[in-house]
């Protein structure tokens, strides 16, 4: 039986134009095609690269992510942010091993009920990890449907999600169904994108209602936004004369959660009495010019301040929670991208 005109003119572009040699799809099982989704969640394919094929050398299959540390996890992670999804995966795996003799379900439900593998994760799990029939509604699968089909609202609310896995499933073929979903995808990925479209390359353009109206710009509809809120902290860099420096773990909720970072306070004078608290003597105090980085959801700007001092202790206090990390050493721990920048910086100053 023929595919309908939609379905035959996404996987004929597919044929011609798609991406064929990602990394994920050389083997395309289904514990790398559900490492990688998670990667490519709020992160560019370019970038996910990278971290992708080091992932998979230190943890070549589920077995192996399951019996690591989490901090292990964490610190091949470190750069991708969101690292919530790392310490999901971790979960998963471990959950996976337990209860599912170390192979991902290849059941839509018990796979949706997976920590971090949401409904659109498990459709791609299935389809393109298992070869079965389901349907997947990522960012770029969204963006194609409510511009082609007009689909008006926020696709984040309930009643327009509703509609779009509608459409996504109604239109989901029973053949090469894995093909389908990853030209969906790479449909959105580099023709259908947010800004500046290329309809003109695009294979459902004649049909698109967007470009028929010129409403690509409006389609879909964006979310309303408020005005992020602002943090201010600073960053205490504490140097000892074997340039280490002091890191503290973060805790398991909030920002960057179990990663490693420098200890923080919300003013100066907190700085120096904790210095005085815990035994440590700084000889020389320096801030450095203040910088920002933003979240999802607020902007941090932090001050960072060089601290050289003598250290009292080594290696790790008792609860585990703070340790002098040598300044040049590589890959360790799990450091957020911006703390790891001061680190680079901080070993050129010292």
């Amino acid at each position: 039986m023929p595919l309908p005109s939609f379905q035959r003119a996404v996987l004929d572009w597919f044929d011609r134009y798609g991406r064929h040699d990602l990394p994920w799809q050389r083997p395309r099982t289904p514990y790398r095609v559900w490492i990688s989704e998670v990667m490519l969640q709020q992160t560019q394919v370019a970038t996910v690269i990278g971290y992708f094929d080091r992932f998979m050398r230190r943890f070549p299959d589920l077995p192996a992510l399951a019996a690591a540390d989490v901090d292990e996890v964490l610190a091949l992670w470190s750069g991708l942010g969101y690292y919530r999804r790392a310490r999901n995966l971790h979960r998963t795996a471990r959950i996976v091993a337990e209860h599912h003799a170390g192979e991902l379900p290849a059941d839509l439900d018990a796979l949706a009920g997976l920590p971090g593998i949401g409904r659109s994760t498990a459709g791609a799990i299935l389809s393109l990890g298992f070869e079965c029939r389901a349907a997947i509604l990522d960012g770029n699968v969204r963006r194609v449907l409510a511009r082609h089909y007009g689909i008006e609202g926020w696709p984040g609310e309930a009643k327009v999600e509703k509609e779009l896995w509608r459409l996504s499933e109604e239109l989901t073929p029973k053949e090469r169904t894995a093909d389908y979903n990853q030209a969906m995808m790479d449909l959105g990925a580099t023709i259908c994108v947010r800004g500046s479209p290329g309809c003109g390359a695009c294979p459902l353009a004649l049909t698109c209602i967007a470009r028929r109206e010129g409403r690509q710009d409006e389609l879909p509809t964006p979310r309303r936004t408020r005005p992020i809120p602002v943090r201010s902290t600073y960053l205490l860099l504490m140097v000892d004369p074997n340039r280490r420096v002091r890191l503290q773990k973060r805790p398991p909720a909030g920002v960057w959660p179990g990663l490693w970072s420098f200890p923080e306070f919300d003013e100066l004078d907190r700085l120096t009495a904790w210095c005085a608290l815990h035994g440590i003597h700084c000889r020389r105090i320096e801030r450095l010019p203040p910088r920002r980085h933003t979240f999802s959801h607020f902007h941090l700007d932090y001050t960072p301040v060089v601290a050289r001092c003598d250290a009292r202790r080594d290696g790790v206090d008792e609860s585990g929670q703070s340790l002098w990390h040598p300044l040049a050493a590589e890959g360790e721990l799990g450091i957020p991208t911006p703390i790891r920048r001061l680190l680079n910086e901080l070993e050129k100053l010292i």
